[in-house]
């Protein structure tokens, strides 16, 4: 019994070193100058850090990848979140939406921000410092409310 214990942790061990050859892409496409969300000109300084700390990991092209993203399987763990969360939202890609979907955007930041559900739990596992307290939770979405009102009655022309 105690042979086959050895010979499972032996293949577990080959397994998993050959598994490091095996990696996931991990790049930040370019940043368009115009189109950030900090480009828009109505976020204020206070928010673009909170939203730097918290948010830009995931939902922006300025992802900073650690030193654990050279890891598997924890790399393509982070590869799925970045993937996803750029495909709910991309901040760099900010201006490229209509005013109706950056509307939208702005409500379902709220509504995620105020459940609890972004940051993710498990972002917040080795990032505790992208953790949002009330009062940025609160500032978010007043933000996003006042945002949005101003994108959807935008001044006459």
């Amino acid at each position: 019994m105690k042979k086959l214990i050895v010979y499972a942790m032996i293949a577990g061990l080959v397994i998993f070193a050959a598994s490091q050859f095996v990696r996931p892409t991990f790049s930040n496409p370019e940043v368009i100058p115009g189109q950030p969300i900090e480009d828009a000109g109505t976020v204020p300084p206070e928010l673009q850090m909170i939203l730097s700390r918290s948010c830009n990991d995931c939902h922006s092209n300025k992802t900073l990848y650690p030193w654990y993203s050279h890891i598997t399987p924890a790399n393509w763990f982070m590869a799925d979140h970045i993937d996803h969360g750029r495909s709910h939202l991309n901040m760099s890609e900010w201006g490229g939406y209509t005013n109706d979907q950056k509307v939208r955007k702005l409500e379902e930041i709220c509504e995620e921000v105020s459940a609890g559900n972004m940051p993710l739990p498990s972002y917040l596992l080795l990032h505790r410092e992208a953790a949002l307290t009330q009062d940025q939770k609160d500032l978010i979405c007043r933000w996003t409310r006042d945002e949005g009102k101003r994108l959807s009655n935008p001044p006459p022309s």
